[in-house]
């Protein structure tokens, strides 16, 4: 499928290898031998800060999710899971890194989203959208890292700082406002979806399209 695959069989070799090879994406198991697999997150997230790190597991439970979040994980995904969603998310967590490496400022596309951070504007179907300012910095983190599951407390730290804390009240009120802005019908998103028990994802239609 055009991936070199390079594979480390305890997590300590893993947190090894992000530092001295280059390497697009991590897709790491919960349970592994070594230092886990939220551990060997932690530890790749310090040496690595943005390199995309993909939960790929057979645990499926609430508290290990939360713990692979916070760990600094972009995604989880479940066993058994369809080739193409994995492929669809890996290939977007790749490209989300590789346009931070070559520009963070760059404009971003999703079908007839447009969002210009230098510009401070955004466009769907060529027509301005009048956002807010946090409403503006909600849409871009997500958009810049399109198809992975953000938690809310990843979500309210990036856009509003710690000093919120975890309070998500002002999280879910800013993604009402922002979904009515932006989604064809705000009652059933398409592009911003609720990843229950986690947070939100963004969805690039366009590219969701082409894997199907």
């Amino acid at each position: 499928m055009g991936f070199t695959v390079v594979e480390a069989a305890r997590g300590e070799e893993a947190v090894s290898l992000v530092k001295v090879a280059r390497i697009d994406a991590v897709l790491l198991d919960v349970d592994i031998p070594g230092m886990g697999g939220v551990e060997a997150c932690r530890n790749i997230r310090r040496a690595a800060a943005y390199l995309p790190v993909l939960m790929l597991t057979a645990m499926d439970g609430e508290n290990e999710k939360v713990l692979a979040f916070e760990a600094g994980a972009d995604d989880y995904i479940t066993k058994p899971f369809r080739l193409w969603d994995l492929t669809a998310r890996l290939r977007s967590a790749v490209r989300r890194m590789n346009s931070h490496d070559k520009n963070p400022d760059m404009s971003i596309r999703s079908g007839q989203l447009e969002l210009d951070p230098l510009r401070y504007r955004v466009r769907k179907d060529g027509q301005a959208i009048d956002l807010s300012p946090r409403e503006f910095e909600l849409l871009h983190y997500l958009m810049a890292h399109s198809g992975m599951a953000i938690s809310s407390a990843k979500l309210i730290k990036a856009v509003w700082g710690a000093d919120l804390g975890s309070d998500s009240g002002i999280l879910r009120a800013t993604m009402g406002q922002l979904r009515k802005k932006i989604e064809d019908d705000p009652r059933n998103p398409q592009q911003i979806l609720t990843v229950p028990s986690v947070g939100y994802r963004f969805v690039d239609l366009q590219h969701q399209n082409r894997i199907q």
